[in-house]
């Protein structure tokens, strides 16, 4: 019987459904808040936090723009996906009718030798779990 390994954390990807496909655009260093809570009445999600070296030319980065400084919020669906070695999903997370709530970029600094990041936060309804990849023990 082959032993299972928990995956890599590290191998992932975030596509938000309806905009332009890039391959820059689903790279992500950090991607955390999936979580729920239920309460007596309902569930409660957190607010997804996504991390990336600051892209330049992004859609991601326009649908942010027009959502926060345009007032035009157009929610979508993001799937966030924990890959395999062969880049195939183990576990999909579907976060339903996403909207950017916050965007940032990471301190500028000229005596620190670091990459300029930016910080994107997105508020969805819930999320749907697809892990019909994830093996059985």
């Amino acid at each position: 019987m082959a032993h299972y390994y928990p995956p890599k954390a590290f191998h992932f990807k975030v596509e938000v459904l309806g905009l332009p496909a890039n391959d820059n655009d689903v790279r992500f260093a950090e991607a955390g808040g999936l979580s729920v809570q239920k309460y007596p009445t309902r569930a409660k999600y957190p607010e997804l936090v996504l991390k990336r070296g600051l892209l330049v030319g992004s859609a991601v980065f326009d649908w942010i723009r027009q959502s926060i400084q345009e007032l035009r919020i157009e929610p979508k669906n993001v799937d966030v996906k924990l890959l395999n070695d062969e880049h195939q999903p183990l576990m999909t997370w579907h976060l339903v009718n996403a909207y950017p709530t916050k965007w940032s970029v990471a301190d500028l600094n000229a005596s620190a030798n670091s990459v300029a990041v930016e910080t994107l936060q997105l508020y969805y309804q819930y999320f749907t779990v697809d892990a019909t990849a994830v093996p059985r023990a």
